[in-house]
């Protein structure tokens, strides 16, 4: 374990390495050599080596395909399914989670509610929070800038978080590619997506007080597939 969190960060300390982490993460696709080397103006074969450097320690994946445009198939890379953890001194914070969900669970859909309040809790928490580091007074923003907390704020939870508004239909399109709880999924899916979505929901009312919060679709397992939800202010 001390060998392979010696990697990952010795990997991660090379802050242009980094960055093309950043960017592949952020953009819910693969991307290939070419285009990393013309975004972060490196040498091709530099770009290469930082992407091979990434996937050694399994932070990114990557499989040949075709372009369509003749010529040799082109190495196409994106995040990772594995996660990686690194503690100092080691936690196993992952048994922790699994202990606590088993013991939820065993309460039925008391444990369940009691889950979907936390969530929702530590939702609107984290951006009244957020709101509070930042002094900004959530009743003096606009839409824009409301909907500017919410996409900080799921960032910072992890959720790689997308966030749009159709002016035509008054209504917020809320999208995350990532799920925090992904290893604790097969068996919990249940309670956890519906804590995640509570926990959503509390997000939103810590700027917009009173919106209707509804889920559009789940992650599928498929690569850059997504949870969607829409939301509508309700005053």
């Amino acid at each position: 374990m001390e060998q392979n969190t010696l990697k990952v960060t010795s990997v991660l300390a090379d802050p242009t390495r980094f960055s093309i982490y950043q960017y592949v993460a952020k953009q819910h696709r693969e991307v290939t050599v070419q285009e990393v080397a013309e975004v972060f103006d490196i040498h091709v074969n530099v770009a290469r080596l930082h992407l091979t450097k990434l996937e050694s320690v399994s932070l990114l994946a990557s499989e040949t395909k075709k372009t369509g445009k003749g010529g040799r198939p082109s190495r196409c890379y994106y995040i990772s399914d594995q996660g990686v953890h690194i503690q100092f001194p080691f936690r196993d914070y992952h048994r922790l989670a699994v202990l606590a969900m088993e013991s939820l669970a065993s309460f039925g859909e008391e444990g369940q509610l009691a889950l979907n309040r936390l969530g929702h809790s530590f939702g609107k928490e984290a951006v009244l929070s957020y709101l509070k580091d930042t002094n900004t007074i959530g009743e003096s923003l606009d839409l824009s800038e409301k909907m500017n907390v919410v996409e900080m704020v799921a960032a910072q939870q992890g959720l790689n978080p997308e966030l749009s508004y159709d002016a035509e239909e008054k209504v917020i399109h809320f999208q995350i590619y990532n799920c925090p709880f992904k290893e604790l999924l097969p068996s919990h899916s249940g309670s956890l997506c519906k804590m995640h979505h509570a926990l959503m929901k509390g997000m939103f009312e810590g700027v917009f007080q009173d919106v209707s919060f509804t889920e559009q679709s789940l992650m599928d397992g498929s690569r850059n597939s997504s949870c969607s939800y829409t939301a509508v202010q309700l005053s």
